[in-house]
């Protein structure tokens, strides 16, 4: 049970609020952005551009955007930083890191460009959602941290108002207290400004061209990596709010993003936003028109212009902006807003951007938006059952005849709910479960002697029997189990490495077989491995069944025989028709195809005390419709 209690607990280490834009969208807004610049500032960009790529030539190409990238690109553009900062990387410098000198990285590109493709092409929600998850399959592969990275914060979500009449000004002042929760914004500010602070000393005498390329390298760098949050800040999911439990926020993140909000802007311009992997054309353009006055105000600080001129970025003040290097601030670990973030002589100037972004929700209370909740955290629930199955025989060595036998049952469950923490094809789902499940006889009987079939069902070749029948679900990640045995020889030496296999595992698995697919009739998954049930016959009371006496081949003659067997049931394929979830219950249809082993344990003959039979295992191969009722705590 500790061990079970673990991985439940490694689970919900992943089970956090998603991020927001996918990497193309983020990569298409910013590309959209540089566009939007008027030829004389794109010049200048282009400018600062050649100086930060000198010495890495090779992965930086010579143009700050590409429009179209080729399937398989083998550079990294100033645009696809703002898609890997927040997402494929915790700070600017690790950022910086990664562009430059690992090889994974040139893989995200690839898996995402073809993800673009394949989001372009689809013609259904299944398509979209099968588009997701090959995608999240492929970049966890590339990138091994890419779910559990932004799992600790809420860093990408704007904070929701405090009320339906505040301002911009308390609402900016409001996302930049020290000490407050972490946020999209309030980090946007602190990388834009020390982007501001870096990129204006470029021109200050006595920089040496080292210096510049320093210079140019870490403010691009900064400026892009805050723009990975004031883009997240058009994602409807994320304008929603963040507060609530993590199956609220998470719920509300994804209905929103799919569904659509209209909103307007802090400058008064209505809006209808849409989230991660919904984008369109039209999608981006407002987070694009942000992105272009954040970058008009970093090219008017190069070119020295008020007020953003260096005298107005005081390392006393604000000590490391006097870096040359790109910033070290961790997103993914720090849980409040740093110190400083900015100086107030500029909220003026950055209130134009923000006059640019949607105005967000109302925290909880009179107008809240309405919140959804996703299967996500711990559940009790029921799952009555039926179930066919054709077994090769009997338990008699003589007994081989088919036979055909249906059983009801009825079961409690507790579990972890964990179903599409990265997408709807995600399957973490963690149960135990008990309960009762009594079987029909076999269509087969005994024997055609009238003598034993006047005896009732007893002569059917396998009676009517009950069990206590227990189940459990867990993923793996490799094969059925490794989760419980990296629980005891993984995790108390590397709680990271374990998570990391617990989120492979939600996903399908180190090699993704059982990742669930979306279909126009449900969404099927391979489960072998994946669950189990052992039924416990004649545990209660001894079942009676009929032996041939000798293994008589024509079954003319039988005893008696008091047995307890041990049936086990594997499923191998399921499919679920329908999925439905409201505030806090779910319920769902499961059909799953199995096999089953039912194997006897204890028996003795009850009419001739001392006789030695030999019994046999038998198999079976069904199909089991359950129906999966859940209340969420």
């Amino acid at each position: 049970m500790r061990l079970f209690v673990l991985v439940v607990l490694l689970f919900s280490i992943c089970a956090q609020p998603s991020q927001s834009w996918v990497y193309p969208e983020h990569r298409d807004i910013a590309v959209l952005a540089v566009m939007k610049l008027t030829p004389e500032r794109r010049d200048v960009l282009d400018e600062i551009w050649n100086m930060a790529r000198v010495g890495h030539e090779k992965r930086l190409p010579s143009s700050v955007v590409i429009g179209h990238l080729p399937p398989q690109p083998n550079y990294i553009d100033w645009a696809a930083w703002t898609a890997i900062g927040g997402d494929h990387s915790c700070s600017p410098q690790e950022m910086i890191d990664v562009v430059l000198n690992s090889d994974w990285i040139l893989d995200v590109a690839r898996i995402t460009e073809e993800f673009k493709r394949s989001l372009a092409n689809a013609k259904t929600h299944a398509d979209r959602v099968n588009a997701i998850r090959d995608s999240d399959i492929d970049l966890q592969r590339a990138d091994p941290n890419y779910v559990t990275r932004a799992g600790a914060n809420n860093v990408h979500f704007l904070l929701p108002r405090e009320a339906f009449n505040s301002n911009v000004t308390d609402y900016v002042y409001g996302s930049l207290v020290e000490g407050d929760e972490i946020n999209a914004l309030g980090v946007y500010y602190w990388y834009h400004y020390r982007a501001l602070a870096k990129i204006s000393r470029i021109r200050l005498p006595g920089m040496s061209q080292e210096d510049k390329q320093r210079l140019a390298l870490g403010a691009l760098a900064d400026e892009a990596f805050g723009l990975h949050f004031l883009e997240d800040a058009f994602a409807s999911g994320h304008v929603a709010g963040t507060w609530g439990n993590a199956s609220l926020r998470k719920g509300t993140h994804d209905y929103y993003n799919e569904a659509g909000l209209e909103t307007k802007t802090w400058g008064g311009k209505e809006l209808v936003l849409m989230g991660d992997a919904h984008m369109s054309a039209e999608d981006a353009e407002a987070p694009a028109h942000a992105v272009r006055v954040s970058l008009m105000q970093l090219l008017d600080a190069y070119e020295g212009n008020e007020p953003y001129a260096s005298h107005n970025f005081d390392p006393a003040l604000f000590p490391g902006i006097e870096s040359f290097d790109a910033d070290t601030l961790n997103t993914c670990s720090n849980m409040d807003m740093p110190s400083r973030v900015a100086s107030r002589d500029l909220a003026e100037p950055f209130k134009v951007v923000l006059n640019e972004i949607p105005v967000p929700a109302l925290k909880s209370g009179k107008g809240a938006l309405p919140r959804f909740r996703t299967e996500l955290g711990g559940f009790i629930g029921i799952s009555p059952f039926l179930r066919a199955g054709t077994w090769n025989g009997g338990f008699g060595p003589s007994q081989t005849g088919a036979n055909g036998i249906g059983s009801l049952g009825m079961t409690i469950r507790v579990g972890l709910g964990l179903d599409g923490v990265t997408s709807e094809s995600g399957d973490g789902l963690v149960f135990l479960e008990a309960g009762v499940l009594n079987d029909n006889p076999s269509t087969e009987r005994f024997s055609n002697n009238p003598d034993i079939a006047s005896l009732g069902d007893i002569a059917s070749a396998i009676p009517a029997r009950g069990a206590i029948t227990t189940r459990l679900r867990m993923p793996f990640w490799l094969i059925p189990g490794d989760l419980i045995l990296a629980g005891i020889f993984v995790a108390p030496f590397s709680l990271e490495t374990m998570t990391q296999m617990a989120v492979i595992a939600g996903n399908g698995g180190l090699i993704p077989w059982q990742a669930g697919v979306a279909t126009p009739i449900g969404r099927l998954q391979m489960v072998f491995g994946r669950e189990v049930a052992v039924n416990f016959y004649g545990y209660t009371h001894h079942d009676n069944v009929l032996i041939p006496l000798d293994d008589d081949p024509e079954q003319n003659d039988a005893t008696l025989v008091s047995m307890r067997s041990i049936q086990i049931e594997a499923p191998f394929v399921e499919l679920r028709p329908f999925r439905t979830f409201s505030v806090d219950q779910s319920s769902s249809m499961v059909i799953q195809f199995y096999g089953a082993v039912d194997i006897p344990t204890v028996w003795y003959d009850t009419l001739n005390p001392g006789y030695e039979h030999s019994m046999q295992t038998i198999y079976s191969l069904g199909v089991r419709v359950a129906f999966d009722w859940r209340y969420y705590f």
